[in-house]
């Protein structure tokens, strides 16, 4: 394993302190607790924003803290949901009495305890709802997974309910924006390469150098097919073909797009990748709005590959989507 660490114990804890000396005007840390909290939280009489899971996928959660995504964000350990004590605390570091909105990967850890911790966060007078966002057309059921899993569309969540949150939206309003779209987004992953998990020292699967995963999920969990690597073009075929014939009618519709790494693909073959995209939806007559988003939004530690993601837009989601924000991870939108 080379990684550059101090003790791989402390990698959460270490790599948190790091972001609030970066970020210290966009985000404070609450050490004891492992949070990524707004600077300027709780911001009164506005619905907050929490979400978090494992740590390993920045950044992804708490590069996207700040003015107009979440106000918080919970890092578990690596690859390891949060506690519920972790985002209770989260929950009463941003409440401003509008109520506090939980955004939930479908993974079994991350939603019930972030269940546990609303039913806590109620009992103390919080309001609280949350959306489960599933968007991987990869599998039903994986590892870690009752259903659909849930990845790099969750950004768009983010995104787009931080918006809403900023706007004004009430606690009911945020929930059916979140629910409508997650509805809409659909992704689809692969990748080349394991990863090494610090605290482990090896990489979590094996697979031979002219191997790739089709449908791998991001803490490595197995795909639909592994099969010798072909080229980028034939790759987006794959990904696209089962994103275009899953239960959402891209057809003639304007979409938001991402193509997201994995941590260890360059962005030399990300835009390769996006270049067939692209041609593949115009071939289909899907109008991408605005500009696309490629880069690496959620990842996983070192895990060379990359996912596509569709979101169909409504006016409503345009203008949140393109809405100004101010977070730690720069700037993704």
């Amino acid at each position: 394993m080379k990684k550059v660490i101090n003790a791989p114990e402390n990698v959460v804890s270490e790599m948190l302190s790091g972001m609030e000396k970066a970020h210290g005007d966009i985000i404070r840390v609450v050490a004891e607790h492992n949070l990524v909290v707004r600077a300027d939280a709780p911001v009164s009489g506005k619905v907050a924003l929490v979400s978090g899971g494992g740590s390993g996928h920045e950044p992804t959660h708490g590069g996207y803290v700040g003015a107009g995504m979440l106000d918080a964000a919970c890092a578990g350990s690596v690859f390891t949901s949060p506690t519920p004590d972790q985002m209770l605390e989260a929950t009463k570091a941003v409440d401003g009495g509008a109520g506090v909105f939980y955004v939930v990967k479908n993974y079994t850890g991350d939603v019930l305890n972030f269940e546990m911790a609303g039913e806590l966060a109620e009992a103390e007078g919080i309001q609280t709802d949350y959306v489960v966002v599933n968007d991987d057309v990869a599998v039903e059921d994986s590892t870690y997974t009752s259903g659909r899993r849930g990845i790099a569309g969750t950004i768009f969540v983010h995104k787009i309910c931080g918006a809403a949150a900023d706007d004004g939206k009430d606690l009911s309003g945020i929930k059916e924006l979140a629910e409508r779209v997650n509805a809409n987004v659909r992704t689809m992953g692969m990748s080349l390469t394991s990863c090494i998990p610090p605290e482990a020292g090896e990489p979590i699967f094996e697979i031979a150098d002219d191997e790739m995963e089709i449908g791998m999920g991001i803490h490595g969990e197995p795909g639909i097919e592994r099969k010798k690597i072909e080229p980028a073009n034939e790759i987006v075929d794959q990904l696209l073909g089962k994103i275009l014939s899953d239960n959402v009618d891209f057809s003639g519709s304007e979409v938001a797009v991402m193509v997201n790494g994995l941590g260890g693909t360059p962005p030399m073959e990300l835009y390769i990748a996006y270049s067939h995209v692209a041609d593949v939806l115009e071939r289909e007559g899907i109008t991408v709005y605005g500009r696309p988003y490629v880069g690496d939004y959620m990842t996983s530690l070192e895990m060379a590959g990359f996912s596509v993601t569709l979101l169909k837009l409504d006016e409503e989601m345009k203008g949140y989507l393109t809405a100004p924000c101010k977070v730690a991870a720069g700037r993704p939108f």
